[in-house]
């Protein structure tokens, strides 16, 4: 079930507050705990909050500390994006949302405000977060100051935006729309906009569009004199008094601003006076000009009267400060529950909230997994229940530094094999952090456990004509050795083959950890972690030519492990033809496999024969076979031979820049896994966490 909205934006005055408190107080009828976070806030000063955060925890009462309402500092964003470290903003801003989505019924995440990068920047930045967040999106975008053709325009190709990089939009608000473009704007909208969306208008508000005489002050930096309890209320036009009283009077409108110059006593008291009388509007505040102050006898004058709005004072003249204050932007604080009710109200009024709701109970979460996603997944899963991993190739540099970066995540153990004078010489001109008390380095040659080994491994296979002294000679090497301590139990699973082949890696464990229950052949996957979703490729790594029988095990097991690792399997028996339309024996063997699937594991969804191209792009796959259910959308992508796997899968990494992870050996009954000889550190390590995750099984 959805757990929450993506509220975004396209652009630094769209009104999102408005979104946000009246959906925070909709949702709160339906959902007992309703959680708020936003992925970026703008740089706070030491001791200050991000208003936003303040306004919605302090307002509704939201149980939750401050810093867990944020994932990243806009100035922390800037730094990463700038030294192409994009993955830790994505990855603090996933984790971080993902304890709140297991503490909260629902989460309102709110977009980046639009004030430090290019509006396109910052809106492919919402659109990726609310990617790999993998939640649906509301935007709201302001029409003040705009045309309607343009505005229009604007927010369908934001709309568009997000839909091209499926992400799902379920609402479209336009906002601070003038009365008189109302009906135009909503059919317009309506005639571009799918049905199935749901579209509002929300008319411009005076009081919430305007800024209250405490953003005003803040901004110019005023000094206030009189009415400090009062700076809450809205303000209107900003009025220069400056002719005399009686011309003066005749230009006053309801919750004007008043700058003046402190000498001009006359302004200051007439105006005074007029917001006490019937006859003329009330006013919001005066803004005292110049490097003056008022006289004792005029402090003690306003000390005295009953009534008085906020009187602030600042040192730069008049017309500075008149022109200062056309520039402030009115935003919503904890303290002005005028606003925030106002907001509510006009939610409530303009927003269909009923059918908002239910578009957000009947959204069907997107499955699709992205790369982001998938690694936070990875790292949660191996967390859940601590295993210990054997790494027998401690003479390879990269296994030691993978090896330091799993210390330092603490998230499983480990052991490595190798000569114990050599693995610390390595460490040291490395020069990288080790504990070697927490991982400890194992020569086979020297163990106690050599004994022990050489003779369950003679038991084991002596009836295929193994010596005593043949088993010996065979436990000496890491590969046994390490593949005995998964056998034993001392050991959950094993990762090698940074500098050994794939036969030298896989015999041991099929001499005697075996195949399970069910299997006669040992295949498989790389996990393709692309731009957008994670892909399950297989069997690119041990069967060359696979017969119908063991291409359809090689499905099933790919499949179940799809789902073991959070991916919905949608499996594609790929060949160079889809569906009736090709011949031949490559062909009629992926044929017979796909039926043989479909009779064991019926519950599955698969489609073959289909091509690459009609298995993961919708609109070919629409074209090729339009009543599939995986056409278009495959997650799990079986190849037909060891050939065309392997050289598709190093395509798709080499030209596409996709991490793959793997390969992840299937159909044994303990894992072992086979590293590539041209696998880099952090392959180690996610092959490492991968098995991890396997020996939880």
């Amino acid at each position: 079930m959805n757990k929450a909205v993506y509220i975004a934006s396209n652009d630094s005055d769209s009104g999102k507050s408005i979104l946000t408190i009246g959906l925070m107080n909709a949702l709160l009828r339906h959902k007992p705990k309703v959680g708020y976070f936003r992925p970026i806030i703008d740089e706070i000063k030491e001791g200050k909050r991000d208003n936003h955060i303040n306004t919605i925890l302090s307002y509704f009462t939201v149980d939750m500390d401050y810093t867990d309402a944020y994932g990243c500092s806009i100035t922390d964003v800037v730094k990463q994006w700038n030294t192409n470290n994009r993955e830790v903003v994505l990855e603090t801003i996933i984790s971080k949302y993902k304890r709140l989505e297991a503490r909260f019924d629902f989460v309102i995440v709110e977009g980046s405000d639009f004030s430090h990068f290019s509006s396109i920047i910052e809106l492919d930045l919402n659109i990726v977060i609310a990617k790999n967040l993998g939640i649906p999106v509301l935007i709201i975008s302001g029409a003040l100051n705009k045309t309607t053709d343009s505005f229009v325009d604007s927010l369908y190709l934001t709309y568009d935006s997000f839909i091209q990089k499926d992400v799902n939009v379920i609402s479209v608000i336009a906002n601070k729309v003038e009365n008189i473009r109302t009906a135009t704007l909503r059919e317009k909208l309506n005639g571009i906009l799918p049905n199935s969306l749901s579209v509002d208008v929300i008319p411009v508000n005076e009081k919430l569009k305007n800024p209250t005489m405490k953003e005003l002050s803040n901004y110019i930096k005023a000094e206030v004199l009189f009415g400090a309890d009062l700076l809450d209320r809205s303000t209107g036009d900003v009025e220069i008094g400056a002719m005399q009283l009686q011309h003066f009077l005749e230009h006053l409108n309801e919750d004007a601003v008043i700058v003046t110059p402190t000498d001009r006593v006359d302004i200051l008291m007439g105006s005074l006076q007029a917001n006490i009388s019937a006859n003329y509007p009330t006013l919001a505040g005066i803004v005292l000009s110049g490097d003056m102050k008022l006289s004792e006898s005029v402090v003690r004058l306003i000390d005295g009267l009953e009534k008085i709005i906020p009187i602030v004072s600042v040192k730069e003249p008049t017309f500075n400060i008149a022109s200062q204050l056309a520039n402030v932007r009115s935003h919503i604080y904890a303290s002005n529950i005028e606003k925030i009710r106002i907001s509510i109200d006009m939610f409530e009024t303009y927003v269909d909230v009923e059918k908002l709701m239910k578009h957000l109970e009947s959204y069907e979460i997107n499955k699709a997994m992205t790369p982001r996603m998938f690694q936070y997944y990875l790292m949660q899963r191996a967390m859940k229940q601590r295993k210990h991993i054997v790494l027998p190739e401690g003479n390879d540099d990269r296994i030691l530094m993978a090896a330091s970066k799993l210390q330092e995540l603490d998230i499983l153990d480990m052991t490595i094999l190798g000569d114990i004078q050599k693995v610390t010489s390595s460490i040291e001109r490395l020069n990288i952090p080790f504990n070697f008390d927490k991982t400890p380095i194992v020569n086979p040659n020297d163990s106690e456990k050599l004994q022990d080994f050489t003779e369950t491994l003679y038991n084991l296979r002596k009836h295929k004509g193994l010596t005593h002294a043949t088993a010996e000679d065979l436990m000496r090497d890491v590969s046994y050795f390490g593949t005995m301590m998964v056998y034993k139990g001392i050991a959950d699973g094993m990762v090698s083959g940074a500098a050994h082949t794939t036969q030298h890696t896989i015999r041991p464990a099929l001499q005697f950890i075996k195949t399970k229950p069910g299997f006669s052949v040992v295949s498989s996957v790389f996990f393709m972690c692309l731009e957008d979703r994670v892909s399950v490729f297989g069997d690119c790594a041990i069967n060359p030519n696979p017969t119908a029988e063991q291409l359809s095990e090689i499905a099933i097991a790919s499949a179940d492990s799809s789902i073991a690792f959070g991916i919905e399997p949608k499996i594609a028996m790929l060949s160079y033809s889809s569906g009736i339309s090709g011949k031949g024996e490559d062909v009629n063997t992926v044929k017979k496999a796909t039926t043989i699937v479909k009779e064991k594991r019926p519950e599955l969804k698969i489609e073959g024969p289909i091509q690459y191209d009609a298995a993961v792009d919708p609109i070919i796959g629409q074209k090729k076979l339009p009543n599939s259910e995986v056409a278009g959308q495959a997650s799990v992508l079986i190849f037909p031979d060891l050939n065309t796997g392997n050289n598709t899968y190093k395509a798709v990494q080499r030209e596409t820049g996709a991490l793959a992870i793997g390969p992840m050996l299937q159909g044994l009954n303990k894992p072992i896994n086979d590293l590539s000889r041209g696998c880099s550190v952090n392959d180690i390590l996610n092959t490492v966490i991968v098995t991890a995750i396997q020996a939880q099984e």
